[in-house]
């Protein structure tokens, strides 16, 4: 007499990046869902990831693969720029970016303006190992609610603004403008510099485009960057943007002595032969980032990001 077991169901959630392209991983393990006033956020744990969350049905950042991007979000300028002592993030409520930038031996004040509380509250709870205390720490000034309202009341000037920002669509695609740019720039501290998601040269074309010529139309100097982000299934493109500042001028060495100089440490991905890599572009990304493209205002919408909510549901159907 034979006895047979059923193996529980592993559950898979998905992101569909455009109509034909994507990525999923297991769930093996729900943490938390909450649906706050502004989003859903979901965190749980993948055998390769560690713990993962996601917001609106994007994966965001997991413990494993954050400095990835949270590397060369802050440190690319951060080198560039003589010494930064004051920064903000705009979104970055996980505390990646602000934990990056509490590595600067000469970081000061750091003011985080996260929209949505729940973000932060499961940022403390469930992903220490990204944030590793920095939304505690005594340099950093949290500040809850929309960051077009404090950019527009504060009287602080900022050495480093960094936009950590969730997708390009619905009320976040305000954060993508040339006003939001113009504003940001109107807090930055002479030299100061900026940096920001452009999105993937791989599928979103549109978006990258027309959110380099709105970028473009702020400031002086601005240099797209590439790196291959793990999470987001993709090779992910960023920007630098400043009055004066250009990364482009640093050598490999110039870069390494710099990062020895200021006695910055833990760092996983940034050196000087990389920050030589990011800036580096394929052809096709040059010609890409050199099609004329229609500056992003207030008020428009970017048509190739959709909210994953109004797209069917992902079926992923494992053969036997």
């Amino acid at each position: 007499m034979s006895s047979s077991t059923t193996a529980p169901a592993t559950r898979f959630v998905a992101e569909r990046l455009n109509a034909d392209f994507g990525l999923y991983l297991s769930d093996a393990r729900q943490l938390e869902q909450r649906q706050s006033a502004w989003q859903q956020i979901e965190v749980f744990e993948n055998p390769q990831f560690g713990r993962v969350m996601r917001i609106d049905g994007c994966f965001m950042t997991s413990e494993r693969d954050e400095f990835f991007y949270h590397e060369p979000m802050v440190h690319l300028p951060a080198i560039a720029h003589p010494g930064v002592r004051r920064a903000l993030v705009v979104g970055g409520g996980d505390g990646g970016a602000a934990e990056e930038l509490l590595k600067l031996p000469n970081i000061e004040h750091v003011v985080l303006a996260e929209l949505d509380e729940e973000v932060i509250e499961m940022a403390r709870k469930w992903l220490g190992e990204i944030h590793r205390g920095a939304l505690d720490d005594p340099r950093l000034d949290l500040h809850l609610g929309d960051a077009r309202d404090f950019i527009a009341h504060t009287d602080e000037r900022f050495d480093q603004i960094i936009l950590d920002l969730t997708d390009p669509f619905g009320p976040a695609v305000e954060l993508y403008t040339v006003e939001f740019y113009q504003a940001c720039r109107s807090v930055m501290a002479p030299g100061g510099v900026l940096s920001l998601h452009l999105g993937s040269p791989i599928h979103l074309h549109e978006t990258l485009t027309r959110i380099a010529a709105s970028v473009r139309a702020v400031f002086p100097v601005f240099r797209p960057y590439l790196q291959y982000v793990p999470l987001y299934g993709t090779l992910w493109c960023m920007g630098m943007a400043s009055d004066s500042v250009d990364p482009a001028t640093l050598s490999a060495a110039a870069v390494d002595a710099r990062i020895a100089e200021r006695g910055i440490a833990d760092l996983q991905l940034y050196n000087g032969a990389v920050h030589q890599a990011l800036l580096a572009q394929p052809n096709f990304v040059r010609q890409l980032l050199a099609r004329p493209a229609q500056p992003l205002h207030s008020g428009e919408q970017l048509t190739e990001v959709r909210d994953p909510a109004e797209l069917p549901p992902v079926v992923v159907t494992l053969a036997e």
